[in-house]
């Protein structure tokens, strides 16, 4: 059974950072690509940022410069570093897992992020 399971979100102030985790379970973490989705009250969701199997990494206009994505093979967790948080950064984060070349994708249950200004 395929796990994606995402923690670190929580509520700070702007300006401030904070560090999301997926860890990952029933999932071939050395094949798939995977990636940091969001999405905010009233809106679609959105890719944040992604990372391929040989971590490549790929970010949104707005994610550059300020969040960093990572992935951790030994631990078959993925990061999304945040810094620099604003208060439109606030949404629901989601980890996302795919198989290349496939349409297998799975999602977690999401984390909230909630930045105040």
């Amino acid at each position: 059974q395929v796990q994606l399971v995402e923690s670190g979100g929580g509520l700070v102030q702007a300006g401030e950072s904070l560090r999301l985790s997926c860890a990952a379970s029933g999932i071939a973490f050395n094949i798939v690509a995977m990636g940091w989705y969001r999405q905010a009250p009233g809106k679609q969701r959105e890719l944040v940022a992604s990372i391929s199997r040989g971590s490549s990494t790929n970010y949104a206009d707005s994610a550059k410069g300020r969040f960093t994505i990572s992935r951790d093979y030994t631990k078959k967790t993925m990061y999304l570093q945040m810094d620099s948080l604003k208060p439109e950064d606030t949404a629901v984060y989601y980890c996302n897992a795919q198989y290349p070349s496939t349409t297998l994708t799975y999602w977690g249950q999401g984390t909230q992020v909630t930045v105040s200004s």
